[in-house]
């Protein structure tokens, strides 16, 4: 009987916590433009679990669409393109920043003004979620 117990916690400590658990989020914000341009939202991820985290998108109702973005220099070339989700492992920090990863809010809603705060929901591989408050800055981060 102890034995099957035994295998039974063994097992439960095994199952990873949901990855909205063990991933910290830090400095959210967006990027407001004038003329309703996409704005660009940034922040940090941190993994603190044991086990990989995988960001698998983002929902905001202040967005028309919100997508996971990456930016970057190929050949010369400022590139932007879209991703389907993104690994943060474990211990490890990944940081949305411009020139890099991003989510791009397509048709901003008239919220999206400096000073103001929108509500953003993370979606991760496991299914778990996690809405984080994101300020609004200007187009020079203040």
């Amino acid at each position: 009987m102890w034995l099957a117990s035994l295998v039974l916690v063994a097992a439960a400590g095994a199952t990873p916590p949901p990855m909205s658990n063990h991933t910290e989020i830090s400095n959210p914000w967006f990027r407001a433009l004038p003329a309703r341009l996409p704005a660009g939202g940034y922040l940090e991820l941190h993994n603190t679990g044991r086990w990989l985290s995988t960001l698998t998108g983002a929902d905001s109702p202040h967005c028309g669409m919100l997508m996971l973005h990456k930016s970057e220099q190929k050949s010369g070339m400022d590139t932007m393109s879209d991703m389907a989700s993104l690994d943060i492992p474990a211990g490890e920090t990944v940081k949305f920043a411009p020139g890099g990863y991003h989510l791009m809010c397509t048709d901003p809603g008239p919220t999206m003004k400096p000073g103001n705060t929108v509500p953003v929901r993370l979606h991760f591989s496991d299914g778990s979620a996690r809405i984080v408050a994101f300020s609004v800055k200007n187009a020079r981060g203040q």
